[in-house]
């Protein structure tokens, strides 16, 4: 299935400054999720990672192995400046399709990137997640827990989560998150899965 919302589409918002969904800062439920990982040494993908304040924090906090991976050339050229003290000490910035994208990761971070995806890709995300996690690895993060008029952002329910990455992930944690920053709060479920095979 075509993204209807492609390489131009995100383009344009970046250029235009039409980023609602960006908090100017790391989200808290990813800060929580971030604090409670112990491990620095594991590879890590940000996909869809949009301006990735999460990136420097990840690598101040000891992290050493980051992808970056977005597919606006438009925001990957101004996180490459932004973030260029990082670039090669531990972090790689790639402009590339996800659904094109290859690597063996340890841990992936989801924030507002499956919620942007055209509903009809769903199944195809948790299918190319699978591929691009190692044998044991974990998918974790938030989604929303509401649906949306349009979009993106696309939402959904915890059943339709569920009943879409359990074929594929053993969900170790899915619940209300309560750190959500207060206009996303109740509207937000904080998770985490192994990968499954």
């Amino acid at each position: 299935m075509q993204n209807p919302f492609d390489q131009d589409f995100w383009n344009e918002r970046y250029a235009s400054c039409q980023t609602g969904w960006d908090l100017g800062a790391v989200s808290p439920p990813l800060k929580e999720i971030i604090d409670h990982e112990k491990r620095k040494d594991i590879s890590l993908l940000l996909p869809g990672c949009g301006n990735a304040y999460e990136a420097a924090y990840l690598l101040e906090s000891g992290f050493q192995n980051l992808t970056l991976l977005d597919i606006s050339d438009v925001l990957v050229n101004e996180l490459k400046k932004m973030l260029a003290d990082y670039e090669g000490r531990g972090l790689r910035i790639i402009c590339e399709d996800f659904f094109s994208h290859e690597g063996a990761y340890d841990l992936v971070l989801e924030q507002t990137f499956f919620c942007a995806l055209d509903p009809s890709m769903r199944r195809q995300y948790v299918e190319q997640m699978h591929m691009l996690l190692k044998p044991n690895g974990r998918l974790t993060g938030v989604l929303f827990n509401r649906e949306f008029e349009g979009g993106p952002p696309f939402g959904g329910t915890e059943a339709e989560y569920r009943e879409l990455f359990e074929p594929y992930f053993t969900i170790l944690r899915m619940e209300p998150c309560l750190s959500s920053v207060k206009p996303r709060l109740g509207n937000e479920l904080i998770f985490e899965m192994r990968r499954k095979g």
